[in-house]
């Protein structure tokens, strides 16, 4: 047992309150446990006591203790409170003063910016304007001039053939054999005006509206709307059995061994890994975005009803047949695919996630990264009938961001 003085201590001092008594000694507690942590009177501490081999300290001891502890902690805490009040006093204004200057700064900033590319959009606006006014005219111009020469071309055949009936009408037969030289020249002039043909020079030329910033800033602004996408999901009926589709059929995981469990149907694709969209679109602008990053073969784009779903061939490869308009990536090669004609695509990265923006009224299919803001392909055709969105995938997993 350690103790200070244990057992030597006066009693209570006359005229003063007594002191707090150990319940089961009956003495007062004038001695501290450190073992315990509690006040113990000298029996306690004595043979036989609970507190027999622990460290015992005199009561006013410890007392003295915890008052130089107070006394350290109010002198931390008066210089806490200095420094927090000097903190409130020099540092906040400073801080303050910074925080409006900055916000000042950073208006004027999104302010010149937003000024800029209002600016270049107004004079993209006014160049396309400029360019679809020129091609009016171009065409217009040669419209009218294909007029005045067709006009000129029905009267000079008029003439001719006027000629010609008058000589038939009127000439009796040593005349008429007298006019076989001019009949010829007659008939050789008639010849040498052609038939009309179809022209370009005759079309509007709708190249005249394409603008790589106003695609790259048309696609961002659709794709980073909410009211821009589409609510996308898997037609689970056309899912191929070497795919597990997700519970809210947004995802696809890739399965090297075939289902079993997959039941077959004529909507069903029975050996490519593919899957169509329960939805399609025939009219208007759409779009939709899917997350490709854990996958490094999918494929993603648009298809017609009536592709095929059956057997090996290519008939039912997406991008393989005329039915399929497909964005595909195999390792680090990346291609458009349609109709057996791949057209390579030089991607500095892999995309994370891939937008597809279909618009029916321009009759075009758009491939774009949201991450960069990069169109990565635009194809222009006249799609013959309502599009659904298609999927591919055979390595891992693709799904449909929402």
């Amino acid at each position: 047992m350690s103790t200070e003085g244990a057992g030597q201590g006066p009693g209570p001092e006359p005229g003063s309150e007594p002191g707090p008594i150990c319940p089961e000694h009956g003495q007062a507690l004038n001695w501290f446990c450190c073992s315990e942590r509690r006040l113990v009177c000298a029996a306690c501490t004595g043979l036989g006591g609970r507190c027999r081999g622990h460290r015992i300290r005199r009561a006013e001891k410890r007392a003295e203790e915890l008052r130089n502890k107070i006394v350290d902690q109010c002198e931390r805490l008066q210089l806490q409170s200095a420094t927090i009040t000097k903190y409130v006093a020099d540092v906040l204004p400073g801080k303050n003063q910074r925080a409006v200057s900055t916000a000042s700064a950073a208006r004027e900033l999104v302010i010149q910016r937003l000024g800029l590319v209002r600016s270049l959009c107004e004079s993209e606006e006014q160049r396309l304007l400029e360019q679809v006014h020129g091609e009016e005219e171009r065409a217009h111009q040669s419209i009218l001039t294909q007029r005045v020469h067709w006009a000129e071309a029905l009267q000079k055949l008029d003439t001719i053939r006027g000629s010609l009936v008058d000589m038939l009408t009127h000439l009796d037969d040593l005349q008429l054999i007298q006019k076989e030289q001019e009949i010829f020249e007659r008939t050789e002039e008639a010849e040498g005006i052609l038939d009309p043909k179809e022209s370009e020079k005759l079309n509007f030329n709708e190249k005249c509206t394409r603008s790589p910033l106003l695609t790259q800033l048309w696609a961002t602004a659709i794709l980073g709307s909410l009211s821009g996408t589409e609510d996308v999901r898997m037609d689970e009926r056309t899912v191929s059995p070497f795919l597990q589709l997700s519970d809210d059929r947004r995802t696809l995981t890739f399965n090297a061994k075939k289902s079993k469990a997959c039941a077959d149907g004529p909507e069903r694709f029975d050996h490519w890994p593919n899957a169509l969209a329960d939805t399609s679109f025939q009219a208007g602008l759409h779009a939709w975005t899917v997350n490709v990053q854990n996958s490094c073969a999918y494929k993603v784009g648009v298809a017609l009803g009536q592709l095929p779903r059956k057997g090996s061939g290519s008939d039912s490869r997406l991008g393989c047949n005329a039915f399929s308009w497909v964005f595909s990536r195999y390792g680090q090669d990346f291609r458009f695919s349609h109709d057996g004609q791949h057209e390579p695509l030089a991607l500095l990265r892999c995309p994370a996630q891939l937008g597809v923006l279909l618009d029916l009224q321009a009759q075009e299919l758009l491939f774009y990264e949201p991450a960069s803001g990069t169109v990565l392909h635009i194809h222009h055709a006249s799609f013959p009938g309502p599009l659904f969105p298609v999927f591919a995938v055979a390595d891992q997993t693709i799904s449909i961001v929402h």
